[in-house]
C-alpha cells in the first residue's frame, strides 16, 4: 500500500470523506528520532489527521497542528502542505507511561491549528483545549466550534503505518438529511483499527458504504519532506547578528544548528560565519574584526 489520500463523496447527501494511509512518510519520521511507543501513537494519529484536514482546504500553503502541554509531553508539531508533504516532531521530558492517554501526556494543554499561505499572506490561527479523549476528539471539537463544520475522525498508528478516515458534513442549500449524516457516521464507527490500517481506501469505502451511492476519486500521493535548508539557517544566523555568532564561536569550534524535524545538522565555522556576514553586508565583517 502506497502513501496516499483518497477522497469520496456521497452522491445523494452533502457528505465528503477522505482516507489517508501513511507508510514511508510515517517511517521517515520514526527513523529520525527515537520516540517512546505511546508518543509514536499520538504523533502518527496527528500526522494522519494533518493529511486529512489539509486535503479539505482549498489554498496553497500549509496547515500546522501543534499540541502544547505542561505534562511530560511539551510539544508535538505536524506540518502538512497543500502539496501533500508532511513533517513532524515532538519534545518530551523523562520516561512516559506506556498506557498514558493524551490528557495525561500533555497535562493542561491546548491544540493550536495554524494556516500559513504559501504567498506569505496573513496566517490564520485557532486554539482549543486538548480533549483528554484524544487527537480525534480534540480536532472534532475544533472543527465544530471554529469552522462550524460537523466532522468526524478515526485515527490509528502502528509500527509500519498510520492511517485515518474523515467524514465531513458539507453546507447545503437545502436542509440536510440528518438521517444520511447519522447513517454515515454510524457505519464508520464499525471500522476496526486493523481494517483502517490494512484495507486499501477503495476496499475500506466499499466495506462501509456498499449500499450507498459513492463517488470515489483517484488517490493523491503523500510524502515526507522537510522545508529546512542552508538558506533558512543562514537567515536565522543573520538575525542573531555577527556579534552573537562570534560569541558562540569563541566558546566552540563551530555554530551547529540541527533541524528538529529531519535531524539534519548545519555547521558554520568561523570562516563560514565571516563570509556569511561579509556577503550580507560588504565591509562590515572586515571593519569590525580585530
Amino acid at each position: 500500500m502506497n502513501d496516499s489520500l483518497q477522497r469520496f463523496l456521497f452522491e445523494d447527501a452533502p457528505i465528503r470523506g477522505e482516507v489517508a494511509h501513511l507508510d514511508a512518510t510515517w517511517r521517515a519520521v520514526l527513523e529520525r528520532h527515537e520516540y517512546p511507543t505511546v508518543l509514536r501513537t499520538v504523533l502518527g494519529e496527528l500526522m494522519a489527521a494533518g493529511a486529512l484536514l489539509a486535503a479539505t482546504l482549498k489554498f496553497d500553503g500549509s496547515i500546522i497542528l501543534q499540541l502544547q502541554g505542561k505534562g511530560p509531553v511539551k510539544l508535538i508539531v505536524v506540518e502538512c502542505t497543500s502539496e501533500q508533504t508532511l513533517r513532524a516532531t515532538a519534545k518530551w521530558d523523562g520516561a512516559l507511561e506506556a498506557d498514558a492517554g493524551l490528557g495525561k501526556l500533555v497535562g493542561e494543554g491546548r491544540f493550536v491549528i495554524t494556516l500559513v499561505p504559501a504567498d506569505g499572506g496573513q496566517t490564520y490561527q485557532g486554539v482549543v483545549e486538548v480533549d483528554p479523549a484524544g487527537v480525534a476528539a480534540s480536532l472534532e471539537h475544533y472543527m465544530q466550534t471554529s469552522e462550524q463544520l460537523d466532522t468526524r475522525l478515526w485515527l490509528v498508528a502502528g509500527e509500519e503505518r498510520a492511517a485515518g478516515l474523515l467524514l465531513q458534513k458539507l453546507p447545503a442549500r437545502e436542509e440536510p438529511d440528518e438521517d444520511s449524516w447519522n447513517r454515515a457516521t454510524k457505519l464508520a464507527e464499525t471500522i476496526t483499527e486493523p481494517e483502517l490500517l490494512q484495507l486499501p481506501a477503495q476496499n475500506l469505502v466499499h466495506r462501509l458504504y456498499h449500499a450507498e451511492d459513492i463517488r470515489l476519486f483517484e488517490p493523491r500521493p503523500v510524502s515526507f519532506r522537510c522545508s529546512c535548508s542552508g538558506e533558512r539557517v543562514a537567515a536565522m544566523l543573520k538575525m542573531l547578528g555577527l556579534a552573537e555568532v562570534r560569541a558562540i564561536l569563541a566558546e566552540r569550534e563551530d555554530v551547529e544548528v540541527t533541524c528538529e524535524f529531519c535531524n539534519r545538522t548545519y555547521r558554520y565555522d568561523s570562516v563560514d560565519a565571516e563570509q556569511l556576514f561579509a556577503a550580507a553586508h560588504p565591509g562590515q565583517a572586515a571593519a569590525t574584526r580585530h
